[in-house]
């Protein structure tokens, strides 16, 4: 209990400081963004209404930024995060409930699938190590992680998307693919989805592949493993209940930040793919100074990150003994 509390109290913490940051860092961007929006609207937008709109969103010289930071993290509490300026006047939920679903069907399933394909990976190349399929594995492996994502991305839209024609170029759904969750719905929403989850697989699986297997052979020298083949336990039995288990134990760590960018998306492959999810929101809003937007991206990106870490931390305590015991 006193590890949890620990934990709970880090986070609050530093959940308040990534508010405060949030709060600080977009206003030393260069640049005004109200005059962003007036110049985006060309002479459609009223320009006596500027006053009224740097008071909107805060970007006017009354009151002292002490004034407008408390009153910034009131508005937070009750969830309140305003209206996007490069998408003026949607609110910031809006368009964050609308982004979400395709990040997180897009990046969120393909970290998973990456962790456990390298993490299954990363225990066959470690523990079956000196044979020619599994050491092959380990070269294979260092130059997916250390290829150029952009250009990795690059390339497959190009040959499949562009020459071949077996995929869409961009966006994440045909301009009219039928009835939400329709037949035709969904193979739109798929056809779209395969070459970005391809992508990020392949660049992403090695890193996870390398890890795991560094922690299999690291494991592997450990004292309590021979001393489980002396009990006469099976090879089976020895991989799933010591080798697997703690082996996996500092990947954890690592799987969790994973999962807490995930809201943030896979920014290069939102950019790239032209994929409506919350990558390619932010890269918008820091393009179009469009504080809001970009606040509450980053405010909830530090959220999951926090919540992903503390989740992990709680599996710890499940699966280390030594954590449950105040040793760790």
């Amino acid at each position: 209990m006193p590890y949890l509390l620990r934990k709970v109290a880090i986070l609050l913490f530093t959940l308040w400081v990534a508010a405060t940051l949030n709060f600080v860092l977009p206003r030393l961007v260069p640049g005004d963004p109200v005059s962003v929006m007036l110049a985006k609207y060309q002479g459609r937008l009223d320009p006596s209404a500027v006053d009224a709109l740097k008071i909107a969103y805060g970007l006017n010289d009354l009151g002292s930024p002490v004034a407008q930071y408390f009153s910034y993290l009131g508005r937070l509490l009750h969830g309140d995060f305003g209206r996007s300026i490069s998408l003026f006047p949607t609110p910031v939920l809006d368009v964050i409930g609308s982004a979400l679903p395709y990040t997180l069907g897009l990046v969120g399933l393909t970290t998973v699938l990456s962790f456990l394909l390298g993490s299954a990976l990363g225990l066959y190349s470690g523990w079956r190590r000196g044979q020619a399929g599994a050491d092959a594995l380990t070269p294979v492996s260092l130059f997916l992680n250390s290829m150029p994502y952009f250009w990795f991305a690059l390339l497959t839209l190009y040959i499949f998307a562009f020459e071949l024609k077996w995929f869409p170029l961009s966006g994440a759904l045909d301009p009219f693919p039928g009835a939400a969750f329709s037949a035709g719905w969904w193979s739109s929403l798929l056809r779209h989805a395969v070459l970005p989850a391809f992508t990020i697989l392949v660049t992403s699986v090695g890193g996870w592949l390398i890890t795991m297997r560094n922690n299999v052979v690291s494991v592997a020298s450990e004292d309590y493993l021979a001393f489980a083949r002396a009990k006469g336990l099976t090879e089976r039995r020895i991989v799933s209940r010591y080798v697997l288990r703690n082996a996996l134990l500092p990947s954890f760590t690592s799987f969790g930040m994973a999962l807490g960018f995930v809201i943030g998306g896979s920014i290069l492959t939102e950019i790239v793919f032209s994929y409506p999810g919350l990558g390619f929101y932010l890269f918008q809003s820091v393009v179009g100074l469009d504080y809001p937007l970009m606040q509450a991206i980053f405010f909830f990106i530090a959220l999951t990150v926090l919540l992903a870490n503390f989740a992990v931390d709680l599996l710890n305590v499940l699966l280390d003994p030594r954590i449950r015991e105040g040793r760790a």
